[in-house]
């Protein structure tokens, strides 16, 4: 294949390997050509049959999506269908029908253009289950929350240490709390 295709020579060479060494019998009667020659393949670009070939100046360049059209038919024609039937089946086939009816190898398919599919549907991966948390009450309004259930021993030296934090808010006017006097007797706990 060219960097953007193959001739009809090539085109009708790839049919032609593609059916041999198969479980392809052939034509059942000898009306049809077992392998479609240069002719045949325009006649059926033309009833619609096969995907018009891009051009190259006056050159007709075929892809896979071709061979596996041709092939397709061939096959399809060897179990006796007669070429309306086929046109009937085939004609705009999706890529995948063609390819299973063709029973091509895999290296005979196209790569898969990802910016002509759709995007898959964004699902954000599931949320970790949410930490259960223990409340310390710091103070009337001011509760600290902990991943962790804490002893009672932890409780009172958090309210501790909270104690600065507390005053903070306070004097900040964050807290419904008055700021408390720093002098030791009222309320510090030892």
């Amino acid at each position: 294949m060219t960097a953007t295709g193959w001739t009809l020579d090539e085109l009708t060479a790839r049919v032609a390997a593609a059916l041999e060494g198969t479980a392809y019998a052939g034509a059942p009667n000898g009306r049809v050509r077992d392998v479609p020659d240069a002719r045949a393949i325009r006649w059926y670009a033309t009833i619609g049959l096969v995907d018009r070939p891009t051009m190259r100046g006056r050159t007709a360049l075929y892809g896979p999506r071709h061979l596996a059209q041709l092939v397709a038919i061939k096959r399809r024609q060897s179990e006796g269908r007669r070429i309306a039937d086929i046109q009937i089946e085939l004609a705009e086939a999706p890529d995948a029908l063609l390819w299973e009816i063709a029973d091509l190898p895999k290296h005979e398919q196209p790569r898969t253009r990802f910016w002509t599919e759709p995007p898959a549907p964004h699902t954000p991966p599931p949320a970790p289950p949410p930490a259960l948390l223990s409340g310390v009450p710091l103070s009337g309004d001011v509760t600290l929350l902990l991943p962790g259930t804490p002893g009672p021993d932890d409780v009172a030296a958090i309210q501790a240490a909270a104690q600065p934090l507390l005053d903070l808010l306070a004097a900040r006017g964050l807290t419904r709390e008055p700021a408390r006097d720093p002098s030791p007797e009222r309320g510090s706990v030892q």
